[in-house]
């Protein structure tokens, strides 16, 4: 999903009429200005107010995941979702979105304080690789002395670790849940 930001989403919006006719006159729409999609649809009328019954085309956008935005379409919890998704820092709404698109969740219907809660449990952090994780595992679960920290196979036991009970990707480590 790449560096997605909700807090700057923004889509431009056009109409099919407009477009058939030769024309991509729009506007781009920042979502942070409206609290719902009726505050937004009514921001689409005022701007498209010469055709009496427009059909909005959402001609690009940016900042928005797939599943809740396409040509013709805003998600009806698009809002709730931007509000929810706030709350997270921007590293982890980048882990958030990569977590929804390994654990196959839909942001658009799934309740999303439930996914958040979900990503919560299972969002370990960011490494800089599993071996990583498997050192700050070892130094806060293990008691070892000093000079069997030395004899440890890190890797190995990252190895065993990402086996079947973590996952990592782009730098960040999650649980399987």
């Amino acid at each position: 999903m790449g560096n997605v930001i909700l807090s700057e989403a923004r889509v431009y919006v056009g109409t099919y009429a407009k477009y058939n006719n030769g024309s991509i006159f729009g506007k781009w729409l920042d979502l942070s200005d409206y609290s719902n999609k009726e505050e937004f649809y009514d921001a689409c009328r005022e701007l498209h107010s010469d055709e009496p019954d427009a059909e909005y085309m959402f001609q690009d956008y940016e900042n928005i995941p797939d599943g809740l935005i396409n040509e013709s379409w805003i998600s009806d919890n698009l809002f709730e979702v931007i509000e929810a998704v706030s709350e997270l820092g921007d590293d982890e709404q980048e882990a958030f979105y990569l977590w929804l698109d390994n654990n196959s969740r839909d942001i658009d219907t799934d309740d999303i304080s439930g996914l958040i809660d979900s990503f919560r449990d299972d969002y370990q952090g960011t490494y800089k690789d599993e071996e990583d994780y498997a050192y700050e595992v070892v130094e806060q679960c293990y008691d070892l002395p000093e000079f069997a920290k030395t004899y440890f196979d890190y890797e190995k036991f990252a190895r065993d670790l990402f086996i079947g009970d973590y996952w990592f990707s782009s730098g960040y480590v999650f649980r399987c849940s």
